[in-house]
């Protein structure tokens, strides 16, 4: 599914953010937060006017711009936007005839980029920093969020390291407070300013009803965390940061992603987080996602899961012998122990997660996480189809 795409632009000249509606909006100052989704056979512009944009098939672009008022803009979207439906909100940019989705209200997977900088430079990160002048994103989320269903059950906060906002990123928890009373935050942040204990009480105050932070412990070596996230010191500080957010009662999350640099200690970093940090809501043994860094290092970070099966169902059985809540996220059943299946999880975002064909004969397909789109540069030995046996999932 594609979130992002070119588009022909006609009119305007600033960013658009508009929530995309397929029928007439009664009152001029609702119709302008909007995006009109007309097809072919929609009445005239005329019969609609005040709409922040007017979307539109490709094919019918030309007819519906002869028929446009000086101040409207006409957007010719083409066949892979088609899906577009009413409560999703995109933002349109005329200057660069491009079109982005920043949430759509029937999926489960919806996340608000904030930030491309980021003061760590993880060696398998599937979205590269950028250190680039972005303060447009945390300005385009604050207009997003009131145009989200309120029924939205949540919402991820992501980057680049959102934290590096610093009073951006609580105006940010704020408003989604406020707004998405029903909705659930996860903030993903390699929780390293917490090591600030003024940030970490900062977030607390804004006492969101229910916020979860992720953030990655990727061993329990120091100077492996940090080779991995290439920033000196960076294990310290997250280690004092996932401290410092428990004082305050935060909900916390580890998220473990595993690689070739640290698949052979999973069953001691495990139990070290068992020992240290118990009071993690959730822990999360997590496969590569193969794109961004860890596509061009792939030869040198990627490791088969069959090679290591044993090493992360260990792994999960003593944390959750520990009492933790622990999930294995990203990986295809039949690469990993059977007994490790009542871990695992569909995790991959909707947007962008695919099967092969040799799933489709699969019996445990609709239980099974399967694959990153972009995961056909590697691809396990263990992948088969499996035969339906009864298993016992984790509650």
């Amino acid at each position: 599914m594609h979130l992002w795409a070119r588009v022909q632009v006609a009119g305007g000249s600033s960013t658009i953010v508009g929530r995309v509606s397929r029928g007439a909006c009664s009152g001029t100052e609702t119709a302008s937060r909007h995006a009109l989704r007309l097809d072919t056979t929609s009445d005239d512009l005329g019969a609609t006017p005040g709409y922040a944009a007017y979307l539109v098939p490709i094919a019918d672009f030309g007819r519906r711009v002869a028929q446009r008022r000086a101040a409207e803009v006409v957007v010719g979207i083409p066949p892979e936007l088609e899906y577009l439906a009413d409560g999703d909100v995109v933002r349109v940019s005329p200057s660069g005839a491009e079109l982005r989705v920043l949430y759509r209200r029937n999926s489960p997977s919806n996340a608000l980029l904030l930030t491309e900088q980021c003061n760590s430079y993880c060696v398998m990160c599937s979205q590269p920093p950028r250190a680039r002048r972005d303060r447009h994103l945390v300005e385009e989320a604050l207009q997003a969020i009131p145009l989200m269903s309120k029924d939205t059950v949540e919402l991820g906060i992501t980057g680049g390291e959102p934290t590096l906002l610093h009073e951006d990123l609580l105006r940010v928890l704020r408003l989604a407070r406020d707004l998405l009373p029903k909705t659930s935050l996860h903030l993903l942040t390699n929780g390293r300013l917490f090591a600030y204990l003024e940030y970490a009480r900062l977030v607390a105050d804004v006492q969101h009803h229910d916020l979860m932070l992720g953030i990655p412990l990727y061993s329990d070596i120091p100077s492996r965390h940090d080779a991995v996230v290439q920033a000196r010191g960076a294990y310290d500080q997250t280690i004092r940061g996932l401290l410092n957010l428990a004082r305050f009662g935060q909900r916390l999350e580890i998220r473990v992603v595993i690689s070739s640099l640290t698949c052979d200690r999973l069953p001691e970093l495990s139990r070290f987080i068992a020992r240290n940090l118990p009071f993690a809501q959730h822990v999360a043994l997590m496969g590569l996602e193969l794109t961004g860094h860890t596509r061009m290092q792939l030869g040198a970070l990627w490791a088969d899961p069959v090679d290591y099966g044993s090493a992360l169902l260990q792994a999960a059985r003593t944390l959750d012998r520990a009492g933790m809540r622990v999930s294995i996220y990203n990986y295809q059943l039949c690469t990993i122990p059977r007994d490790a299946w009542r871990f695992a999880r569909r995790s991959i975002s909707d947007w962008k997660n695919t099967y092969l064909p040799i799933c489709d004969t699969c019996a445990e397909q609709s239980e099974c996480g399967g694959f990153f789109a972009s995961s056909g540069a590697r691809i396990s030995r263990g992948v088969a189809a499996q035969v339906k046996v009864p298993h016992v999932r984790q509650s």
